[in-house]
């Protein structure tokens, strides 16, 4: 480091000759005080002082100060930052030998023969910022930012990039901090500011597991830049070597979500794979395949039905879910005058499960014509199935009858979980004059549980062709945050149509409220066709996320189901003793490896300090798409179970995205930097070379403003009034 030290004056010639008039009117004054005094010596030392003292306030008004100056002896240092992220793959640089991607335009710049002319002075440093896997998301910031904190001798910065930022904070902030530092940026947009032509398969939402011979729903969705409206053909190709297809209308410059239903044939691992053939006048061919993995398994589901008086609706709800292969069903009657509870067969149970271990078995409860007291539920009965549904991730339907004995339920813990707000002015409902039938709400018309048929229109026809019921359930409205899939036909209040059909999330698990006993008559011409296959669908619906990972004692569930890169996922792992009872305490670890090899460990912890249920809960937030392996273990129980969760590359870091040049165009201007287009690459050498040294590092030390100079002064003045005391003066 080289110095150089100087005395200088900050002045003005107004200044210098307002000081020299000061110092002669000094001179005269004090002249003439020692004339006065005979010429005597002390006087004349006094004056002496006075020409002092207005000498260092004259030098004091011209702002004198001691300058170092340090000039380094490095170079100064040139940082080429590339864009290494996915989005640089996009071919939508147009060129005569065709489309070409961002990442050629700029490759150039990433060589260090393109910058040895510029060796002699400066030392360049390429560097390429936002490389990892498929999916990871670009910050323009933080590069920016580590350029100046590593380069103490930082010159000029080169930022190559399309400008498509999606973390960190805003890179204008970085942008700041550089031309504080006065280090401009030369920025190099690469890609089309506007989307080209193209189909893009954005999304494929397929579950994580699904069930031997029954349909899964595979949602998919596209977006369209292209200029006109298409009709291509989807086709969805599992492993089995299958194929379905599926058209889809894709309207211009539009997003279209739409679903294949595929039947697993076997239990196993499978991938399903689907395309969209190119369009012509389609530029981006790349990004119109996707794939995806899903689990397929034998189901045992375990139902609880709880009614009071045996009802038709219960009567053939019960023989449908015993009838169904894939469901373990219990039923408990709560039928007055009975001396003792239970039925004729195996299905029935004497007493509602109090202890822990035989509740928490079932995954979904069916609640029917039964209320609190006279020898139906208890408050702890009602606490321990808020919990099963809160915790476990169980289901919860709520099937009212003309008893009204669900009144009683309100101000127990059942009352939160109900998606509807009950009238208590009709606790037993309302008979209608004639058959009503439910009428789908535009939610109700894509949900899984109302799907009685393959296509959306023939699943409309159905629901119109249903007979209906004379009778509806005590409902006022429904509770903010659910969804009503079905309305009366033609009953209304003042909130609107009466919801039959409410669905809602009540922690871990879900709630249905069904406010009709008709269902059973849906079996009018078509025997057990769309009763059987509706409240399949309502308990495999309810079911599916405790049972998406499920060991012997312990289970795993995550949400969302279909996890992107950048989201953070919550984990909820359900653990039981050998026994079969919850385990209320114990060290629950989960080992999650990512493709790449990197291990992650995740420890769980009782949601609110509260173990009763077996359930420990966890947040993880993947840093990499693809499929991760999780190895859940329990250190108290021993037990290990392993899943496979699936990361989707993030939406907002991928391959046809339009760039963003203002952003780059910004950051120039901020830096005092500028611009330099693609084809204007070779000039950038000029450009830089043609920058002036850096400034020198200075370092002022003010004399006119020092305290101590200050204080001098002071002392002068003080020495000043005693002489002139001393001789009489004053």
């Amino acid at each position: 480091m080289n110095s150089e030290t100087a005395v200088r004056f900050f002045t003005t010639p107004w200044m210098i000759g307002l000081s020299a008039a000061l110092m002669v009117a000094v001179a005269v004054v004090a002249f003439l005080t020692w004339r006065r005094s005979g010429f005597a010596v002390g006087t004349g030392l006094v004056e002496l002082l006075r020409l002092a003292i207005a000498g260092l306030v004259v030098v004091l008004l011209n702002q004198p100060e001691w300058v170092e100056e340090y000039r380094p002896n490095e170079k100064p240092t040139v940082v080429v930052l590339h864009d290494a992220s996915r989005s640089m793959d996009t071919r939508d640089v147009v060129s005569a030998g065709g489309p070409r991607t961002r990442r050629e335009i700029i490759a150039p710049l990433a060589e260090s023969e393109f910058w040895k002319p510029l060796t002699e002075r400066f030392d360049v440093v390429v560097e390429p910022f936002a490389p990892g896997p498929p999916g990871t998301a670009t910050d323009l910031g933080e590069p920016l930012e580590q350029a100046l904190e590593r380069h103490a001798t930082l010159r000029a910065v080169v930022l190559a990039s399309d400008g498509d930022w999606n973390k960190g904070r805003p890179p204008l902030d970085a942008a700041q901090t550089l031309r504080l530092a006065q280090v401009p940026v030369y920025a190099v947009p690469a890609g089309s500011a506007t989307k080209l032509p193209d189909i893009d398969l954005q999304s494929l939402d397929c579950p994580t597991m699904g069930v031997a011979g029954k349909p899964v729903r595979v949602p998919f969705t596209v977006v369209s830049s292209l200029p006109t409206e298409r009709v291509v053909v989807a086709t969805l190709a599992p492993s089995t070597g299958e194929s379905l297809v599926k058209e889809v209308r894709i309207p211009a410059m539009s997003t279209v979500t739409d679903w294949i239903y595929w039947t697993p044939p076997a239990v196993g691992d499978y991938t399903v794979t689907l395309s969209i053939p190119v369009e012509q006048g389609e530029i981006l061919p790349d990004n119109n395949t996707r794939t995806a993995p899903i689990a397929i398994r034998q189901e045992k589901l375990k139902v609880l039905v709880i009614e009071s008086v045996p009802r038709w609706e219960y009567r053939y709800l019960r023989n449908a879910l015993s009838r169904d292969p894939g469901i373990d069903v219990s039923c408990l009657l709560f039928q007055p005058g009975l001396t003792k509870r239970g039925g004729g067969n195996k299905d029935y149970i004497q007493k509602f499960p109090s202890r822990l271990d035989e509740l928490s078995r079932y995954d979904v409860v069916f609640l029917g014509d039964v209320g609190v007291g006279n020898g139906q539920l208890t408050d702890e009965d009602c606490r321990l199935l808020k919990g099963l549904v809160e915790y476990q991730a169980s289901g919860l339907v709520f099937m009212p009858g003309w008893r009204g004995e669900q009144a009683a339920l309100a101000g127990t813990p059942l009352e939160d979980l109900c998606p509807v707000v009950i009238d208590s002015a009709r606790p037993d409902g309302t008979v209608s004059d004639g058959p009503r039938r439910l009428v789908l709400t535009e939610v109700g018309r894509k949900s899984l549980l109302t799907k009685l048929a393959d296509n959306a229109q023939e699943n409309l026809a159905v629901w119109e062709s249903l007979p209906g019921g004379q009778w509806y359930g005590p409902v006022l409205r429904a509770k903010a945050g659910s969804e009503v899939l079905a309305v009366h036909e033609d009953a209304t209040n003042e909130y609107g149509r009466i919801p039959l059909l409410v669905t809602r999330t009540f922690g871990a698990g879900k709630v249905l409220y069904m406010a009709t006993d008709g269902a059973w008559r849906w079996r009018k011409g078509v025997e057990d066709k769309y009763h059987y296959r509706f409240w399949g669908q309502v308990v495999r619906w309810m079911a599916y996320r405790r049972n998406m990972a499920k060991g012997e004692r312990m289970s795993l569930s995550f949400a969302p189901e279909q996890p992107e890169l950048g989201q953070t996922i919550a984990l909820d792992a359900r653990v039981a003793e050998a026994s079969g009872e919850p385990l209320s305490r114990g060290e629950v670890l989960a080992r999650i490896t990512a493709p790449s090899g990197a291990v992650e460990t995740v420890r769980f912890t009782p949601p609110g300090g509260d173990g009763e249920w077996g359930v420990f809960a966890a947040t993880f937030a993947p840093t990499e798409p693809g499929m991760h392996a999780v190895v859940l273990t329990c250190r108290e129980t021993g037990d290990t179970l392993e899943v496979s969760l699936f990361v989707q590359g993030s939406a907002e870091e991928g391959i046809g995205k339009a760039a963003r040049p203002e952003v780059l165009a910004e950051i120039a201007q901020l830096t005092r930097g500028r611009v330099v287009r693609p084809e204007e690459i070779a000039g950038l050498v000029d450009s830089l070379a043609a920058l002036p040294d850096p400034p020198p590092a200075v370092r002022r030390l003010q004399f006119w403003s020092h305290p101590l100079v200050a204080a001098g002064l002071v002392t002068l003045l003080g020495l000043f009034w005693i002489g002139r005391k001393r001789q009489g003066l004053v």
